[in-house]
């Protein structure tokens, strides 16, 4: 005697409204799904946020240590460039019986290295002509003193100024022409 799919006893108790039960897994009812789903997606945000969080920490310590070299080695070119003038200064001090002649050619020659080298490593000198207006954004102004020409306008310079990278080092020393 075979059994109809249809017979109640092949059927399984069941409330009203329910589906009858199959072979499969019961699937996850929608709302569990869906907690399933936004977990997952929690988990792959909260991943992702500790990833760029490691990232931002190694950039920010790549950088410190950038930083930190450039404090360490901003001099070494500057030094490199003063070299030669060192040397030229102890070649110069160890000849015994220079003439005056020698000793000022040797000077002269020093001193365009080591203007050479400041200018190589943007020291420039602030050398205002006479006559030029007085700006004190560069100049510093040691005195006033009467002159025949405009006034505030420089006299004469009593110690060039000097920039770097833009940036005033130290102003020049400057007389300055008194308002008549």
């Amino acid at each position: 005697m075979s059994e109809t799919p249809s017979s109640p006893e092949n059927q399984s108790p069941s409330t009203p409204g329910e589906a009858p039960p199959n072979d499969q897994a019961s699937p996850e009812p929608p709302a569990d799904q869906e907690r399933s789903e936004l977990q997952a997606k929690v988990a792959e945000l909260q991943d992702q946020a500790l990833r760029a969080a490691a990232e931002v920490q190694n950039a920010r310590r790549r950088a410190e240590e950038e930083i930190s070299k450039a404090r360490k080695y901003a001099l070494e070119s500057f030094a490199e460039s003063l070299l030669p003038v060192i040397d030229s200064l102890e070649a110069g001090l160890a000849i015994q019986d220079a003439k005056l002649e020698q000793i000022r050619e040797g000077s002269e020659a020093t001193l365009r290295q080591l203007k050479s080298a400041l200018e190589r490593n943007k020291v420039l000198a602030i050398d205002p002509a006479v006559g030029t207006k007085f700006d004190p954004a560069f100049h510093q102004a040691i005195s006033m003193v009467p002159a025949a020409q405009e006034p505030n306008t420089i006299v004469s310079v009593l110690q060039k100024g000097y920039t770097i990278a833009e940036r005033v080092l130290r102003p020049a020393l400057v007389t300055v022409a008194a308002p008549q």
